[in-house]
């Protein structure tokens, strides 16, 4: 598959999963209706080509389902995220091979590397068309504005591309930008995040920050740069490992930066330090409309594209939405890798109904006493991306934390809320967070859902209901003979308590 948007529109078309939209329709408002409806539904991507106001099609819901994301990355079924979770995962912290199959294995990650590494063109499609100063027209960009509530219209799968004034490392990040005017917008970031410290480190040596936005980019790029995993690589090594090739990049024409050379729409420009304009507000990922806020206005003096581009957007909301999908893929990923910083965890789930980064649960194999609540404080600072988880839900292996039955069975079968229910106040948040008394400063709690140990507990605990195993298997060698071969049994975990049935399906 070639590694840019077109191609993987023309994959998606291939398989089905792509519909063609030619009825007009506007931006403002309409195609987010139409999109969360289909989202809602597991619906197919669209590509909506009779756009009001503008003769460049739109794209969305791209990233509208895990099979989607997965492909999007090159992979054809879940269990490979995995796979490549455990890849970073060498790469984060490598150990010294003990048998000759772990030296061929880290061999293998290194020539991955090798291969990873970028490629640039001098030729770049995104340069097809080169428009600058009073040529700059943001008004040709259809942009999406989702909601009624919203101030403006927004770029939310623009690559937001600077550099570190000091050391030149560059950073690619996906932020959410609101047209202020024909030539400018503003970004919306939180202080954490790489941009940010560019724009203070810019700041203190009294220099404007150069920017670049990529539109419309293979959203296998999308993935790198929504992957914070505390790795000295670049995002642009990242996507070439989750690729397995280099991805090609292009200097743009008036900054000092690099974007992909197959994107469909590039914009140059910079960030006077202290320049700033109300951002907001806008319906985000918390399910409400956020608050306004003073953000960091770009300058946009360049604006360069492919003939005939393609504008690829989305929207956020309260789940399922495309941003979910991919956090879902994501969590794939990050399991190899937080096994490997934090031994004890077996397994780990962000569920999408929690906002996928909310509220964690973690199962572990429990060897001693307030090992739960130390799961908890590492997975907080194992990576970045869980400083915002406000609630951790710790329970015994053999939970299957993918089952809510299961996990609130724990909870409720495993808790003393005086013992068992630890409260961290005043940790550093999400500014998103309404629940917060302080914007930007919350509260965090850890739930110890594991059987109890001495001295946790002074008494014996019950034994959990588990069916014969001999006469389990009698049962399903006789399911035929029953006369219930027409109903399918889902398959049965063996260590599930018997007070759970399976359903049956028709």
């Amino acid at each position: 598959m070639p590694r840019d948007l077109r191609g993987f529109l023309k994959l998606l078309e291939e398989r089905g999963q792509l519909r063609r939209i030619t009825a007009p329709v506007d931006s403002d408002l309409e195609i987010a209706e139409i999109s969360n409806r289909l989202l809602a539904a597991g619906g197919p991507a669209l590509l909506f080509e009779n756009v009001k106001g503008t003769d460049w099609p739109v794209a969305v819901n791209l990233l509208g389902t895990v099979e989607r994301v997965c492909w999007a990355m090159n992979f054809e079924e879940p269990k490979q995220l995995e796979d490549l979770g455990r890849k970073l995962g060498m790469l984060q912290q490598p150990k010294p091979p003990k048998k000759i199959s772990q030296a061929v294995e880290f061999g293998k990650v290194l020539f991955s590397l090798v291969r990873a590494k970028p490629q640039r063109d001098l030729l770049p499609p995104c340069h097809q068309v080169v428009l600058k100063g009073d040529e700059v027209n943001l008004d040709r960009i259809p942009m999406i504005r989702p909601y009624p509530g919203d101030a403006g219209k927004i770029i939310t799968l623009g690559l937001v591309i600077t550099k570190d004034p000091e050391t030149g490392t560059p950073n690619v990040g996906v932020y959410r930008l609101q047209q202020q005017s024909v030539n400018t917008m503003t970004v919306h970031w939180l202080s954490v995040r790489g941009g940010a410290r560019h724009l203070r480190k810019a700041a203190e040596r009294g220099q404007k920050l150069e920017v670049a936005i990529a539109l419309g980019v293979d959203p296998l790029i999308l993935m790198a740069a929504a992957t914070p995993i505390p790795v000295d690589l670049s995002e642009w090594l990242f996507a070439g490992l989750y690729g397995g090739s280099g991805v090609h990049l292009a200097k743009c024409k008036t900054v000092d930066l690099e974007v992909p050379a197959d994107s469909e729409i590039v914009l140059e420009g910079t960030i006077t330090p202290g320049e700033v304009l109300p951002d907001g507000p806008f319906g985000d990922h918390m399910g409400y409309y956020g608050v306004v806020e003073d953000s960091p206005l770009v300058r946009f003096h360049c604006l360069t594209h492919r003939r005939d581009p393609i504008y690829l957007t989305t929207f956020s909301g309260r789940p399922p939405k495309e941003e979910a999908m991919m956090a879902i893929a994501l969590n794939r990923i990050y399991t190899p890798i937080l096994r490997q910083q934090v031994p004890e965890i077996v397994d780990f789930f962000l569920p999408m109904e929690a906002l996928s980064y909310k509220a964690a649960v973690i199962s572990i194999d429990k060897a001693y006493p307030g090992q739960a609540r130390r799961a908890a404080l590492a997975f907080w600072s194992a990576l970045p991306q869980f400083t915002y988880t406000k609630f951790v839900i710790v329970v015994d292996r053999e939970i299957n934390i993918r089952d809510p039955r299961q996990v609130i069975w724990a909870v409720t079968s495993k808790v003393d809320p005086e013992r068992d229910v630890f409260i961290l106040p005043e940790t550093p948040f999400d500014t998103l967070d309404f629940a917060s008394p302080k914007l930007g400063l919350g509260s965090r709690m850890g739930i110890d859902a594991t059987t109890k140990v001495y001295p946790e507990t002074d008494h014996q605990w019950g034994e959990p209901l588990r069916s014969d195993p001999a006469i389990a298997e009698q049962v399903t060698q006789r399911w035929a003979e029953y006369g219930l071969a027409d109903l399918k049994l889902d398959e049965v975990d063996p260590n599930r308590f018997g007070y759970e049935m399976p359903p049956i399906r028709s």
